[in-house]
């Protein structure tokens, strides 16, 4: 193991005692207040637990590649990331009107289940999860902006900071709330529509803010910021791609996430929208955003998708796509380290299985 792998594992497990710690300073802090909030609080905590923490990962290789020393205002700025993370999975979840996340119930479904062992009723217990879900959501979120407007850093980096997380905060929810339109299926998309909404709700948060927050804060170039910038955007696009195709034929084992999901929720993807142009989309189509959807009428409907050559054609855009931003990160004004990071995530987005 090089000396570089070896303090990168060091800063990374400096990141997690950190995380948990910060999360571990509220949940004591909410013992004054009832059991329920302090439940709340102990569910963030293990929720915080899991996950792959790609971004805060991306953040603090990409501030130690581009020179960055001050080891404590990366964690906390990679600690930012996670909670906005976190926040809007809540959220998405909330949205979705999902119950379970990598496999196991999620803040919504566990309260909403521990209501209704209590004898609440059913709608009321899912109005008890969805409530305690949001406001999880809410907080994770002012936690993340505390912590980057707390960072020791000066005045002028700090605007800088915040400035990221709001644009961020604010593209990213545009995202989701194209999200939502496309798949209410009010007017005709088009791949353009899908794309877009793919680079700001996922692209926006996912990459671009760590990697722009760790340039800021190593002191980075203008030029190396804009650089680092579009090939974040394209690397999240890959990443998106890849997680609409684990969505519909995904091992259920390793995504944590049911294949019929986002068939059930109508969810507007590049699959969707090239199948749709095949003659057969039209013997499934009354199938596609029904939230019944059998298993059966699930893999038919999957079945279709595939026949029409739409996986086959998302497949060969992300690999144009891995190309392209290779080629990027190969012509961009990177150190050595960063441009191995990067094409090494890369690879990572285009690969995964979960």
């Amino acid at each position: 193991m090089s000396d570089s792998t070896s303090r990168l594992d060091e800063v990374a497990l400096t990141f997690e005692t950190r995380l948990m710690d910060v999360l571990a300073q509220r949940r004591k802090r909410s013992l004054s207040f009832s059991v329920p909030y302090t439940q709340l609080w102990e569910s963030l905590e293990r929720m915080a637990r899991g996950g792959k923490k790609i971004r805060p990962r991306v953040l603090m290789d990409a501030y130690q590649a581009l020179g960055g020393i001050d080891e404590r205002v990366a964690v906390d700025a990679a600690c930012a990331v996670e909670l906005l993370h976190i926040a809007l999975v809540i959220h998405d979840d909330v949205i979705d009107k999902d119950l379970m996340r990598r496999g196991e119930m999620n803040i919504a479904g566990r309260f909403a289940s521990e209501a209704m062992l209590r004898g609440t009723a059913r709608r009321d217990a899912h109005a008890w999860g969805e409530a305690s879900s949001l406001l999880a959501g809410d907080l994770m979120l002012t936690l993340a902006h505390s912590l980057l407007a707390r960072l020791e850093i000066p005045e002028d980096q700090r605007q800088a900071v915040l400035d990221i997380f709001d644009a961020t905060v604010f593209e990213s929810a545009a995202g989701e709330h194209y999200d939502v339109w496309l798949s209410m299926h009010l007017e005709p998309a088009d791949s353009q529509d899908v794309l877009a909404m793919i680079d700001q709700k996922t692209a926006a948060y996912s990459f671009q803010a760590p990697l722009v927050l760790a340039a800021v804060l190593a002191g980075a170039t203008t030029s190396l910021i804009e650089e680092l910038t579009v090939i974040a955007r394209q690397i999240g696009v890959i990443y998106q791609l890849r997680d609409d195709v684990l969505g519909l034929f995904g091992d259920e084992r390793n995504t944590g996430k049911s294949v019929l999901s986002d068939l059930r929720e109508g969810k507007e993807t590049l699959l969707i929208d090239y199948a749709r142009s095949d003659p057969a989309w039209s013997e499934v189509e009354s199938l596609f955003g029904d939230d019944a959807l059998s298993i059966a009428d699930g893999h038919r409907l999957r079945r279709v998708i595939e026949e029409s050559g739409a996986l086959m054609f998302v497949e060969s855009l992300i690999t144009e796509r891995c190309a392209n931003v290779n080629q990027l990160i190969q012509e961009a004004t990177l150190p050595t380290a960063l441009r191995e990071q990067l094409t090494t995530l890369t690879t990572a987005c285009n690969s995964r299985i979960s």
